[in-house]
């Protein structure tokens, strides 16, 4: 059975099947379910989860000031661990997404340890931001 997750941000689209493409055949999401008479996409990684939904003015969505305009989702990032970046890095370079931030190794710092992560960012069609994260594992913090 289908376990959807406890938090699960809602974007909107202008496109959904542009934005289907980015998310399922780029980042390797799996579709859950959808509703094309309402525009919707439920998706799935793992466990990470996203819903997507086509901007549509007659419908009454919840737009607290319209209209959009790109890039959506300014101030925001989503960060999505997957098992490695590298593949999904070669299958949007293939379909002509440039990287927002290219890949590095980062250490961040959570108390008395480092927690590891290989990241890089890139921007889906409608500019919202996405980090993709590969865990490398956990560290002791250096002392300053």
């Amino acid at each position: 059975m289908f376990e959807r997750s406890k938090l699960v941000p809602e974007l909107m689209v202008t496109d959904l099947a542009n934005s289907l493409y980015f998310w399922v055949s780029c980042l390797g999401f799996e579709l859950a379910y959808q509703r094309l008479e309402d525009g919707f996409a439920y998706l799935d990684l793992n466990g990470a989860q996203v819903m997507l939904e086509q901007v549509d003015s007659e419908t009454g969505q919840w737009l607290t000031a319209p209209p959009l305009s790109k890039p959506f989702g300014r101030g925001i990032n989503l960060q999505i661990d997957v098992v490695a970046v590298v593949s999904i890095i070669q299958k949007l370079d293939q379909a002509g997404f440039p990287l927002y931030r290219e890949c590095k190794d980062t250490w961040y710092r959570a108390d008395k340890i480092e927690v590891g992560q290989r990241e890089f960012i890139v921007q889906d069609p409608d500019g919202y931001l996405v980090r993709l994260v590969e865990r490398l594992g956990e560290r002791p913090a250096c002392s300053i």
